[in-house]
């Protein structure tokens, strides 16, 4: 299976904050969207950066309350490791494990067209146990 593959049962839309906008703001759509990180972006279609969870927290911890008002890019990943839609899961899983890294923007020609968490890949991978197991036990009982 593919990212694509994920993409189409997902969706596509990807939430982009600007890279002047605060860390205060963050939180805001990170807590609206219910979502873990957000993609860092000029202009909606370019991948500037990441901005997560965890960015926040290490930023709390490091230096208070203060850094609600710096801009994202104070605390934000700007070495983004992102896949294509025609990356293969495994490869997806192998770079999310060795990187520890939670989410992937999905990049095709430059353009930003998803992005990918582990919870889709964790989701993903169970749906595919089921339905092997569910082959698996029809096939046995005879119940084709």
């Amino acid at each position: 299976m593919r990212i694509s593959d994920v993409l189409r049962f997902k969706g596509d839309r990807v939430l982009t904050v600007s890279p002047d906008s605060d860390v205060r703001h963050l939180v805001t759509v990170l807590a609206e969207h219910r979502i873990g990180a957000v993609v860092v972006s000029t202009d909606g279609t370019t991948v500037d950066g990441i901005a997560s969870e965890r960015d926040v927290v290490r930023a709390l911890a490091e230096r208070g309350a203060a850094v609600l008002a710096e801009p994202i890019t104070a605390i934000h990943t700007a070495e983004v490791h992102v896949a294509a839609p025609d990356t293969h899961l495994e490869e997806l899983m192998r770079l999310m494990t060795d990187r520890r890294i939670r989410h992937v923007p999905v990049v095709a020609d430059g353009v930003l067209c998803g992005i990918v968490s582990i919870g889709d890949v964790v989701k993903n991978r169970i749906d595919e146990l089921e339905t092997e197991r569910t082959a698996l036990a029809d096939y046995i009982s005879g119940a084709r």
